[in-house]
């Protein structure tokens, strides 16, 4: 497709603004620049959800789908134990991911009960490409109904403590990988104007937003997995080029994968003991040193800003953020311009020194 002579394509290029309706101002590595728009289709992913516990930011911890990502880029794991934890199908990706590079994966704590792993299980066979991948996955080191207490380290992570059921055991090992799935990027959607529901960005059956001309489509309209996301992009681009004759086929495919994102959703949910795993003490904002008992008894994502600068660090509340909201149900913060880190000169396109002031 990119060799198409009616296609451009502007690799490593940040969205910083929309500086007025239907232009957008971009930054690459060299230059910004800014972009016309009529139609505009919106695939901005999803970010993994990382909530607190004591001992979280040791050297050593890391999300689940950020140690995939880490591997994938080079970072050796040869012979390192490892714990894998937090919910959700992402785990055991990251288990194996782990083991091809050479990661002795000792534990995939998985928090959700024995029950609805049992019952997610149970339903595969409505996706048998699933149920192949989930035969090839699981192993003797999955382990429903347990979780990380705890991660105990000097300079670095030594151990954990691990609750499975109703009995606690620690565990020595290098890394640990905790995450509890994924959460919608909305910040760029948000900042254009489009309708938000429940964390995602709403759309109809032709997956348009709520403002005209702009479609979503994949992770940032819901977290349902790439099947889901791939036809919701083809369905996106045959209704925003006008072809929405050729869309019924797809729809259905549509359902199919959405019912998959439902069971993950519903079998996967964050249970209450998960959300109470963060002591006084805790670190809520590590960009700003912010503990938990700085924000907790604050009435939502503001105060808590005024109060402590939680969120006003180098992440801008995109982790912390995340976390507030799954803990103390916050509004996510309203996104300011500019969205990303832009220079000085890129934000002068707009005949401004910083958009809309900060």
């Amino acid at each position: 497709m990119l060799r198409q002579p009616n296609v451009t394509h502007l690799a490593a290029t940040r969205i910083v603004a929309e500086t007025q309706p239907g232009t957008l101002l971009l930054e690459d590595d060299e230059r910004g620049l800014l972009l016309d728009f009529r139609t505009l289709i919106l695939c901005c992913g999803a970010r993994e959800l990382l909530l607190p516990f004591p001992g979280w930011t040791l050297p050593g911890v890391t999300g689940a789908g950020g140690l995939q990502a880490l591997i994938k880029y080079g970072l050796d794991v040869h012979g390192q134990r490892t714990v894998i934890a937090g919910s959700g199908p992402l785990l055991l990706a990251s288990a194996a991911t782990a083991r091809q590079a050479g990661a002795r994966v000792s534990h995939v704590l998985e928090q959700a009960a024995w029950g609805d792993v049992a019952g997610f299980g149970a339903g595969l066979w409505r996706w048998p490409s699933k149920l192949a991948q989930a035969a090839k996955l699981v192993t003797a080191a999955y382990r429903p109904d347990a979780h990380v207490v705890e991660a105990f380290g000097d300079k670095r992570l030594e151990r954990v403590r691990i609750r499975q059921g109703d009995r606690e055991f620690e565990v020595d090992c290098d890394r640990l990988a905790c995450g509890f799935g994924l959460v919608p990027n909305i910040v760029l959607p948000s900042h254009l104007g489009c309708r938000v529901d429940n964390g995602a960005v709403a759309v109809d059956a032709h997956q348009r937003t709520s403002r005209d001309g702009v479609f979503a489509a994949g992770e940032c309209t819901g977290v349902g997995g790439s099947e889901l996301a791939m036809v919701e992009g083809e369905i996106a681009g045959l209704a925003a080029t006008g072809q929405a004759a050729q869309l019924a086929a797809l729809v259905a495919r549509r359902t199919h994968w959405q019912a998959f994102a439902d069971a993950v959703r519903e079998r996967f949910a964050i249970r209450e003991p998960i959300r109470r795993l963060a002591r006084a003490d805790t670190l809520l904002c590590r960009c700003e040193d912010v503990r938990f008992d700085a924000v907790a008894q604050a009435p939502g994502w503001t105060a808590a800003k005024l109060q402590s600068r939680c969120g006003m660090g180098a992440c801008q509340g995109r982790v912390c953020g995340a976390a507030a909201q799954a803990l103390f149900g916050w509004t996510p913060p309203v996104p300011r311009t500019p969205l990303v880190p832009a220079r000085v000169g890129t934000l002068m396109l707009d005949g401004t020194a910083s958009c809309d002031g900060g």
